[in-house]
């Protein structure tokens, strides 16, 4: 007798993608996606919000716990960061959309019923997720991306990026078959990370003149 495989174990959100639509139709489709093991855990789905015709798309790594629980994007404390630094640098945050690479909270816990705790996706959840992104960034067409920190970065231009090495800079890349302009810079919540006020000062510092870049870009 041969088993039959669960689809999560394929690790590919392609089958769960709908034939056509826009954003609303696959915001639809992602609430049900088994693309890979994560969606067992999470409490639900969290795709990307904002707007449909976007000069920026925003991308981050995964959900956090209150986006978890709220099912949006950037609504925790790091969220709320970003949205002030964006302001400081000249983009509105009403205008951008914003996504993650990752669709599903993927945490641990040291005990149960105690806090969740963040724990990085895998390269490949990241891939396996990859068809989202790219069926949003069809959908969006931004004039620019802003990739924040390692994860994004990573699903976006491949194992080797390093957010130090090219922060602040302006990139060309070909991303799913688009040649698109990037922008990387850190995640917001490595800012909250910070050891003291002295260091995320400088931290928030450094995102808002990263961020002052993608402003001037599209400008």
């Amino acid at each position: 007798m041969v088993a039959i495989k669960a689809p999560e174990d394929a690790y590919t959100a392609e089958p769960f993608l709908p034939d056509r639509g826009g954003l609303p139709a696959l915001r639809r489709a992602a609430a049900d996606c088994r693309g890979c093991p994560l969606h067992r855990d999470a409490t639900q789905t969290v795709f990307g919000a904002g707007n449909s015709h976007a000069r920026v798309m925003l991308v981050g790594e995964q959900p956090g716990d209150q986006e978890d629980r709220q099912g949006r994007p950037f609504v925790g404390p790091a969220g709320r960061l970003l949205d002030r630094a964006l302001e400081e640098a000249g983009i509105d945050p009403a205008d951008a959309y914003v996504t993650n690479a990752v669709k599903h909270f993927k945490f641990t816990r040291a005990e149960p019923r105690k806090r969740r705790i963040h724990k990085a996706p895998s390269l490949r959840e990241m891939t396996a997720c990859g068809p989202w992104l790219a069926a949003e960034l069809a959908v969006v067409e931004p004039e620019l991306i802003i990739v924040l920190g390692a994860t994004a970065g990573k699903a976006l231009l491949g194992s080797s990026f390093r957010v130090s090495q090219v922060r602040g800079t302006v990139l060309e890349e070909e991303i799913h078959g688009r040649r698109e302009r990037l922008v990387p810079t850190v995640h917001p919540s490595s800012v909250l990370r910070a050891q003291d006020d002295r260091d995320r000062r400088a931290a928030y510092e450094g995102l808002v003149s990263d961020l002052k870049v993608a402003a001037r870009a599209l400008s």
